[in-house]
């Protein structure tokens, strides 16, 4: 679902991009028009509307280098992007798989004995219904094998490139980069601005731009980083603000261990991070967002 807007951009200009920028791909290109035509949308007025057609645009199927990345059924992305201590990774690594396994143990009712059944009567019914919702976007486990019937697809897939041009590409990038390779780009009206609060100056397209703010949708995306090394934990990386003044880009640190019911609640029972309104993302991650944002 693409807004409106953006979408009659995209008819207008994508196939001209795309025959400029050939060696590029659908996600830049997409890019590419959404900064071509920030002139026009600033003076455009800011509504929610979005729209879908029952015919894909080339701008919806066209390839993009890294489809084979997120074809799976996974709904978050870790990606490694400091490859300086092999040990702090592969401990880092072996904990969330180790999470990840227990926590889709428990989703498919294998730790139901090891339950309070008294105590945790509700929490039961509130993840029953959660694997239920899960089990409705998920492909028929029966169509690879009988065996696997009971097994539910992993949370989160990690990318760790062993390629020496791949791990150059994302070395240290920022969040916004990560959402630029990984995610789609769109737009939406920017948060309500607050009474007695004035618009930001300058304007930036991750927070306020003429009323509109630069979002991104797909998988989301967890950063592994020189930090990681030491803290284990990773940049939970937004891809829309929280509210007035917040970035698309914007990040808070989690532990590894903690990243797949995190990803499963954030997906399925609705889970936002708000720090009860108060600004406590990472503020030199979103001034470098808000740097890069105009390089393209």
């Amino acid at each position: 679902m693409v807004h409106q807007l953006f979408r009659e951009a995209l008819a207008r200009r994508y196939e001209a991009l795309k025959s400029q920028y050939p060696s590029e791909g659908r996600r830049r290109w997409c890019l590419r028009v959404l900064y071509e035509s920030w002139p026009i949308l600033a003076h455009q007025a800011a509504t929610s509307a979005v729209t879908s057609s029952e015919g894909k645009a080339a701008f919806e199927t066209d390839s993009d280098p890294m489809d084979a990345v997120l074809e799976d059924e996974e709904i978050g992305l870790i990606i490694r992007t400091d490859f300086t201590d092999d040990e702090a990774w592969n401990t880092f690594r072996q904990k969330v798989q180790t999470s990840q396994k227990e926590f889709l143990a428990e989703l498919s009712g294998g730790n139901n004995q090891d339950q309070d059944q008294a105590g945790d009567a509700e929490s039961s019914s509130v993840v029953q219904d959660a694997t239920m919702d899960k089990a409705q976007t998920m492909p028929d486990a029966n169509e690879e094998s009988s065996d696997s019937s009971d097994e539910l697809p992993d949370i989160v897939k990690i990318l760790d490139p062993s390629d020496a041009g791949d791990r150059q590409k994302l070395s240290d990038i920022s969040n916004i980069a990560a959402l630029r390779l990984f995610n789609d780009v769109d737009i939406r009206p920017a948060p309500s601005l607050p009474a007695e609060t004035k618009r930001i100056s300058p304007q930036n397209p991750l927070i306020d731009l003429g009323g509109w703010q630069e979002i991104y949708t797909g998988k989301n995306i967890w950063i592994y980083d020189s930090a990681s090394n030491k803290d284990e934990c990773v940049r939970v990386v937004s891809q829309e603000s929280n509210f007035y003044g917040t970035a698309t880009g914007d990040n808070w640190r989690a532990r590894g261990a903690h990243v797949c019911e995190l990803q499963f609640n954030m997906t399925y029972q609705g889970l936002k991070i708000d720090f009860n309104g108060l600004d406590k993302w990472d503020y030199n991650q979103r001034l470098r967002n808000l740097q890069e944002s105009t390089i393209l």
